[in-house]
């Protein structure tokens, strides 16, 4: 696949199709700038700042941007919190509206026709594609992202993070479990 994203990016290059630089400074953007990085930080701040947590909670969108993750698909962003008694998932039915600024490149399977439409009809079995079980009691809510807003789940902290700082907590913390496809890793899945 490299090699053909190579030979692609040359004979763009050679047209005169593409600037070398400009290419550069997209691939630098979606590498540095935008992607999970950024939403793991946000989850990680809430995790350990209360105060935050409630602003992130009640004026997400604002909270986030205080953090410098600000751009276009994430200006209106809706904060979703998971609880013992609640899991958010979320999905956009009709195309892929996404918060990029977040979360980065939305997945293939994010603009799947069997994720849009099963995550609606059967959560529970769209969970237990991406191997995640969830108690029989538990509530699931979807959320459908549109162009005017957009979503982003907080995930319930994992026990035995106690003192852990902001920056050992952004470990644990993965796009899916930001998406509600996914919960966030354990400490014990992560090497020391």
């Amino acid at each position: 696949m490299q090699l053909r994203v190579r030979a692609l990016e040359s004979i763009l290059t050679e047209k005169g199709y593409v600037d070398p630089k400009a290419l550069d400074l997209l691939i630098e953007t979606y590498e540095v700038k935008v992607g999970p990085h950024n939403g793991a930080r946000v989850v990680a701040k809430a995790w350990t700042d209360p105060e935050y947590r409630k602003w992130l909670l009640t004026e997400g969108g604002a909270a986030i941007a205080s953090l410098g993750y600000i751009g276009r698909q994430g200006e209106n962003m809706v904060v979703l919190e998971n609880t013992p008694k609640l899991h958010n998932m979320v999905v956009c039915t009709l195309c892929s509206c996404y918060p990029w600024p977040v979360l980065g490149l939305p997945p293939v399977w994010y603009k799947s026709a069997p994720y849009r439409s099963q995550a609606v009809s059967n959560p529970r079995k769209v969970l237990a594609d991406f191997q995640v079980t969830l108690p029989e009691g538990m509530e699931i809510r979807v959320w459908d992202s549109t162009a005017e807003i957009r979503y982003l789940v907080l995930p319930m902290r994992p026990a035995g993070t106690d003192g852990w700082s902001a920056e050992q907590l952004e470990r644990l913390v993965t796009r899916d479990s930001m998406i509600g496809t996914g919960l966030p890793l354990r400490p014990q899945d992560i090497a020391s």
